[in-house]
């Protein structure tokens, strides 16, 4: 389990689901002069518990270990981020008719208020964290590789692991990053000895490791070859491209750990 695979929104689901817990021991609905029992009670809320408070903390659950599983894995035909999303959105559509149909006898409590919001924001971040870039972000933020650099200069030494890019030695030349998938070109005086002619394009085996971003969401396939899809890679999450296949896709590695093709490299930021 790495916590690095957590997103803003699922940072949002563990929040929402601690709402909803604390709102579970306050008063549901509430009469003058007196106050009444929480949601555990279950003789006063046989249905609200089960329908509302339940179904939160179950779907809160799902949504979350569904970051920690292959997207491939699934349970009666959903995958489990598919399953909390339906019970978040049955949650807060019972919370919802519980405030509605609120007896004319009593008036709502803090309890059915809070559990109402806290179920909106729950289901809310099921249907749409995945489409909204600020809650799709990393929530633990990736280590920046390394500083910004001045433009054309090469990143330094160190800066991260596996992060490509050695230290210039001062006065030499800096060589020229070029555009990914492309051929080096060798700084002024780098030439084959005695010929006169330019190095030979390096071969595929000097491939070095490289931090990237992905400027909208992309889809990670296995490494086999096969499409079955293993992660989605998030834009504002760096990754580390670890070997190249063919002639623009990369294999690349998530914060977690798994590793896959990424065969649609266009308009990647190199870090």
């Amino acid at each position: 389990m790495n916590i690095r695979s957590l997103t803003r929104g699922d940072g949002v689901v563990i929040g929402a689901a601690a709402l909803l817990f604390i709102a579970s021991f306050l008063d549901f609905y509430s009469t003058t002069g007196g106050d009444l029992p929480s949601a555990w009670d279950t003789d006063a809320y046989r249905l609200v518990l089960p329908s509302v408070f339940l179904l939160g903390f179950i779907a809160a659950g799902l949504l979350v270990a569904s970051r920690f599983q292959p997207e491939s894995r699934k349970v009666l035909g959903m995958p489990l981020s598919g399953w909390g999303t339906v019970l978040a959105v049955s949650a807060a559509w019972s919370a919802l008719w519980a405030l509605i149909t609120c007896p004319s006898t009593l008036d709502l409590g803090a309890g059915a208020v809070i559990a109402f919001l806290a179920t909106l924001a729950l289901a809310g971040v099921a249907v749409f964290g995945a489409k909204v870039p600020a809650l799709a972000g990393s929530l633990v933020p990736e280590a920046r590789p390394a500083a910004p650099q001045p433009y054309g200069g090469q990143p330094q030494q160190g800066a991260g692991y596996g992060y490509p890019g050695g230290q210039q030695p001062y006065g030499s030349t800096p060589q020229p990053v070029p555009p990914y998938g492309g051929t080096p070109t060798p700084a002024p005086g780098q030439h084959d000895s005695g010929a006169g002619h330019q190095a030979a394009p390096a071969p595929a085996a000097d491939f070095s490791p490289f931090w990237f971003a992905v400027p909208v969401a992309r889809p990670l396939f296995a490494e086999d070859g096969s499409p079955t899809q293993i992660a989605e890679l998030a834009p504002g999450t760096w990754y580390l491209a670890v070997e190249q296949r063919g002639g623009t896709a990369l294999v690349a590695q998530t914060q977690d750990g798994r590793r896959g093709i990424l065969s649609d490299t266009s308009g990647i930021q190199r870090g």
